[in-house]
Order: structure tokens, then C-alpha cells, then sequence
């Protein structure tokens, strides 16, 4: 298999626009393999300016948002309390949320110190790469 430039290329920009961290190509005895740093745990973004005339106005401030594909859980269990409701402070390492992802529980930790404005998703609820999960104020 030889692959040519623009193949490449176009490998390249499929693993850039996914949530792949990783393309591995193989025929007969050759193999391709394209990987690339996976998305840090926790995103924060600053409030986007242009949104659909349609849309309901976005809340200003800082968000909190998953780092890949899964279902949001806001406590380790079902009988279990939150890892952090509205109003709480929190630290670099507290884990503010679960996101489950393939069957497995991938604990959402805060890279800055903050507090907790707005939880944006219900437990249980899907959740895309890139969604705001949390809008919080950074300390």
C-alpha cells in the first residue's frame, strides 16, 4: 500500500474533525498508523459571541465542557450525593462529574479553582464532545 499526499491528507483531516485519537490504516503487510494527543479532561472556553439569531442569549462567563463522547453522571452512584452542586468552590483535582464512555466511568476533574454558576447537563443525559457541562466562575 502506498499511499500518496493527498491521501495522507486526507487521513489526517479525519482524524482532526472526529473525536478519533487515533487512525490506523492496514492492507496486506504494510499499516498507517495516525495518532494524536486525546482532548484535555476538562475544556474551559470563554462564551462564544456569534450564536443564531433564533437562539436564546448565551450566559457570559467561563465553561466547564466534556472532553469526549459518553453519558454525564453528576454523583459516582445513584444513592450517592453530588460531586458538586451550584454554589460550590472547587480546586485543580476535584472531580466535578463521571462521563461515561464505552463503559468507562471517566472522572471529570477541574484544572482551575472556580465556583459553580450553572450545571448545564442532567444525569444520565448524552453529552458530545465539546459540550458545556458546567458554567462557573473562575477564582
Amino acid at each position: 500500500m502506498k499511499l500518496n499526499l493527498d491521501q495522507l491528507r486526507e487521513l489526517i483531516q479525519i482524524l482532526e474533525e472526529s473525536n478519533l485519537t487515533e487512525i490506523e490504516v492496514e492492507q496486506d503487510d504494510e499499516r498507517i498508523k495516525l495518532r494524536r494527543e486525546p482532548a484535555p479532561v476538562v475544556g474551559v472556553a470563554p462564551t462564544q459571541a456569534v450564536s443564531p439569531v433564533a437562539a436564546a442569549p448565551e450566559a457570559e462567563g467561563t465553561y466547564v465542557t466534556s472532553p469526549f463522547v459518553g453519558t454525564f453522571y453528576r454523583a459516582p452512584s445513584s444513592d450517592a450525593d453530588s460531586f458538586v452542586e451550584v454554589g460550590d468552590e472547587f480546586g485543580p483535582g476535584q472531580v466535578l462529574c463521571i462521563v461515561e464512555a464505552m463503559k468507562l466511568m471517566n472522572e471529570i476533574e477541574a484544572e482551575i479553582e472556580g465556583k459553580i454558576v450553572e450545571i448545564l447537563v442532567e444525569t444520565g443525559k448524552p453529552v458530545e464532545y465539546g459540550d458545556r457541562l458546567f458554567r462557573i466562575e473562575t477564582a
